[in-house]
């Protein structure tokens, strides 16, 4: 039941220095009669002002302002509210993107590219079709763990795998619980990450706790980002888990030890070739509003890998990689999904775990042993 309605409106914030673009913003978020605009302001300082006195929940927060720009604004929210949800908004640049991963890093929820063509802002219904998801996905997230924090600890706990489950196979599960699928281990030779809000910060903590782990199998990932950010995630993925990552390209050879992400705006999908395993890049149709999407990534590595794929989905808004996590456990694979109480959303981790196809709902730091576990020991 969504806890986010008319009778119940989102209060939102709109942070721009551009008059332009907080009225944009603004009108595209009170489209929706579940989100109230509450205050809309010019720059940090009167954001950090306001935040309290509006009781606001979610904030559209720009990078670049004056007199106090996003990044310098970002703590004092969080230190004002630390249950805030804050949505970074920036356009389409490098450096952006490095600030706006820098900003995940320092707590904001999520990010958002601005529109900037004349066609984006008159239309903008992919950005508008963005906004409103993660607004309304990021405020019910903030008011379960401020209403229900008893079911949060019974989530974390019921996650835990236990003995004599049933066999997966088209049993549909509560949100909080898993199923063994019932095809035996097989020794996994590729891992596939799939993730969403919140995902980068998920990514680093998995990676970091599998670098110890020496998997010695290959690893691609499909985060929901736009260019140029994947290509600073594969960065940063590097400087802060140190694994060797690069943004995937078209006729990539897949290389144990090594990370592959999925570029912004192409699907990354694997085949075989020979004896290797490549890459290729498509821009066919989003899937899931998603391009990347992580579906159609768990098709191909399940039909190039058979039963030697053990997969992950982490965090994120929607049912992005539950239709193509069934494909992988039904060629035997495995999959882990991360658990609500870790998650910044847990739209893609529950979708998969509702459909009964998770060997394990976990706590995002249990992942990473339990993937070396599996990797080395073929159990989870």
């Amino acid at each position: 039941m969504s806890l986010i309605g008319p009778a119940n409106p989102l209060r939102a914030m709109v942070v721009d220095d551009s008059a332009v673009v907080r009225g944009l913003i603004t009108r595209m978020l009170e489209s929706d009669p579940a989100i109230k605009v509450v205050a809309s302001v010019s720059n940090g300082k009167l954001a950090v002002d306001n935040v309290e006195r509006n009781n606001v929940e979610v904030v559209i927060l720009d990078i670049e302002m004056p007199v106090m720009d996003g990044l310098t604004a970002l703590p004092l929210l969080l230190k004002v509210d630390p249950k805030l949800q804050i949505i970074m908004a920036s356009t389409l640049t490098l450096n952006n993107a490095e600030i706006s991963l820098k900003a995940l890093q320092a707590g904001a929820a999520d990010y958002i590219p601005k529109p900037t063509t004349s066609r984006e802002i008159s239309g903008g219904m992919d950005f508008k079709h963005e906004l409103l998801g993660k607004a309304k996905s990021l405020g019910e997230a903030r008011r379960r763990s401020i209403g229900d924090k008893g079911a949060a600890a019974q989530t974390a706990t019921a996650a835990r795998p236990v003995a004599g489950a049933r066999p997966a196979g088209g049993v549909r599960v509560g949100p909080a619980q898993f199923n063994l699928h019932a095809t035996g281990p097989k020794n996994a030779k590729v891992l596939a990450i799939g993730s969403s809000t919140g995902g980068p910060q998920a990514l680093f903590t998995v990676l970091k706790g599998l670098k110890a782990g020496n998997l010695g199998i290959p690893i691609i990932i499909t985060q929901h980002m736009p260019a140029k950010f994947t290509t600073i995630l594969a960065e940063h993925i590097t400087r802060m888990s140190g694994w060797p990552a690069s943004e995937a390209k078209d006729g990539d050879i897949i290389r144990p030890g090594h990370v592959l992400v999925a570029p912004g705006d192409f699907h990354m999908l694997i085949e075989s070739k020979g004896t290797d395993k490549v890459v290729r890049l498509t821009q066919d149709p989003p899937e899931n509003f998603c391009r990347p999407a992580v579906d159609p990534m768990f098709r191909s590595v399940s039909a190039a890998y058979g039963g030697h794929v053990l997969a992950v989905v982490l965090t994120g808004m929607g049912a992005d990689g539950a239709k193509g996590g069934v494909d992988i456990v039904e060629n035997g694979g495995t999959l882990i999904a991360q658990d609500e109480a870790t998650s910044v959303v847990w739209g893609m981790p529950g979708a998969a775990a509702e459909k009964g196809i998770c060997s394990a709902v976990l706590p995002v730091n249990d992942i990473a042993p339990s993937v070396i576990r599996f990797v080395s020991q073929g159990k989870i």
